[in-house]
């Protein structure tokens, strides 16, 4: 018993003209489709409002579904209670009882199933011993540091037998050291378990880093899914190249191209560019040292180029070379780049 519910079968979720509506203004969420599959790491992508949240909680079963349908393996789950659907809900709080030690919060959705106080509690402590915390089983969640309550949290959502875990934004209350630590735990966890994992996060590094699936949303629709690989070097679109950061939206007489910030290169004013390349005059409008890379802020030549001008574009120059030809805040450059590393942009969905 034990074993089964450290290992329940994953499955595929699918939905298919989901949508949400409230009582006034644009749907929270616009009839997306979207299929993740069986055992796989999938992150919703997106900036504050885009209804990445709403997806999760319409999946979960804690949102009601205005028009649509969600399938878990092809069943439809649309209308199921929460407790019904064969997913788990991760939250961001982690909502643990503040007067139940770890253990007992871990048990508690087994003692309100019925399931007598030895079995849930066998099962409770081996939960807790998977994700190293059986030594602090007894420990109320005063007792306990945030990582250590991230992973009770964790064992009490596996301890129903899920089949999909839904996390919703589960390492935005970390400090940054440790959230880089969970999100390795987690992902480890995904992989030892075999679940299927779907993620809300607004961090890109975070999804970069979890994924193997990104889903990017704004305004409630999909602008782009794919590997991470896939989002991050060939965004869809203007949006998601801005927002996945990385990328400069440069206007071409070829239309709007992206082009990543380590593939722009910067010469002094009147040098002769690469054969072949693309480039235009820019004036540097900040400097910033970063370890391993000087990041530049640049604008176009013959914009605003006040002292207090916002960058237009980035580029990275490798340390070494920023040691050898420096740049100076208000100083004109020519910025190239080549064509092959210039990715075309369609209009956002």
């Amino acid at each position: 018993m034990q074993a089964k519910s450290l290992h329940p079968v994953p499955a595929a979720i699918e939905v298919v003209a989901l949508t949400k509506r409230y009582a006034r203004g644009k749907p929270a969420v616009d009839s997306i489709n979207l299929r993740i599959e069986s055992g796989s790491y999938c992150c919703l992508l997106g900036p504050s409002g885009c209804g990445k949240s709403t997806t999760l909680r319409m999946i979960a079963g804690h949102e009601t579904v205005s028009s649509g349908d969600v399938l878990l393996d092809n069943r439809n789950i649309t209308e199921l209670p929460a407790a019904a659907r064969g997913t788990a809900m991760m939250f961001q709080s982690f909502a643990l009882f503040p007067h139940l030690s770890a253990l007992d919060n871990v048990a508690f959705s087994l003692k309100m199933k019925g399931v007598g106080q030895t079995e849930r509690r066998a099962r409770a402590a081996a939960l807790l011993e998977r994700v190293a915390m059986g030594h602090l089983m007894e420990r109320k969640p005063a007792e306990l540091s945030g990582g250590q309550q991230q992973r009770v949290a964790l064992a009490r959502a596996l301890i129903t037998q899920p089949r999909v875990l839904l996390l919703d934004e589960p390492l935005s209350a970390l400090d940054p050291f440790l959230r880089i630590q969970m999100r390795a735990e987690l992902r480890r966890w995904q992989k030892e378990l075999g679940l299927t994992f779907i993620h809300v996060t607004h961090s890109q590094e975070e999804a970069m880093a979890l994924a193997d699936t990104m889903v990017v949303m704004n305004h409630g629709v999909i602008e782009q899914v794919g590997s991470p690989y896939e989002v991050y070097n060939r965004p869809a679109n203007e949006f998601v190249a801005r927002f996945m950061g990385g990328h400069n939206v440069i206007d071409t007489p070829q239309g709007k191209v992206g082009v990543r910030t380590d593939q722009l290169g910067v010469l002094p004013e009147g040098a002769a560019p690469p054969e072949g390349s693309m480039h235009m005059s820019a004036v540097v409008t900040d400097v910033e040292y970063q370890g391993p890379y000087v990041l530049l802020g640049l604008q176009r030549a013959g914009g605003s180029l006040s002292a207090h001008a916002t960058a237009e574009y980035s580029v990275m120059v490798p340390e070494s070379v920023h040691l050898l030809q420096p740049c100076e805040v208000g100083q004109p450059v020519l910025l190239h780049w080549p064509p092959a590393r210039a990715h075309p942009l369609q209009a956002a969905a």
